[in-house]
């Protein structure tokens, strides 16, 4: 067993688990969405990122696009909730609708991510 690859698949379906976590609920409903889920996402996004740097296959080059693209939309949900709770209204309807549509496209960019992982595996002969 490869230590290395399977702290790389922990944090990749990890990645996905917490985002999955963030995205379900009511869509404008702040109360269904908790921004320390979110940051969570984040931050382990940000690790997924890191964790794939050093793959210089094209596989690699693949998995790290569609997780830079998933850190990109959270970085952006994160920005658009801190703005919007720093406001006198607080996070609407609007607002958190805006923020858990970028948490669904990271969402999409994770799922990607784990299914290539999946693909990656089966390819490997013993």
């Amino acid at each position: 067993m490869n230590f290395e690859k399977v702290v790389f698949a922990f944090f990749i379906i990890l990645a996905l688990s917490l985002n999955f976590g963030f995205f379900i609920g009511d869509m404008e409903n702040p109360a269904h969405h908790d921004p320390h889920e979110l940051f969570a996402a984040l931050v382990v996004s940000l690790i997924c990122t890191i964790l794939k740097f050093g793959d210089r296959t094209h596989f690699g080059s693949t998995v790290l696009a569609t997780s830079l693209v998933a850190l990109l939309q959270l970085i952006a949900a994160a920005i658009v909730w801190y703005f919007a709770s720093r406001s006198g209204a607080g996070v609407d309807a609007a607002e958190m609708a805006r923020i858990t549509s970028m948490a669904g496209g990271a969402l999409v960019a994770n799922l990607l991510s784990v299914i290539l992982l999946v693909i990656e595996t089966s390819q490997i002969r013993k």
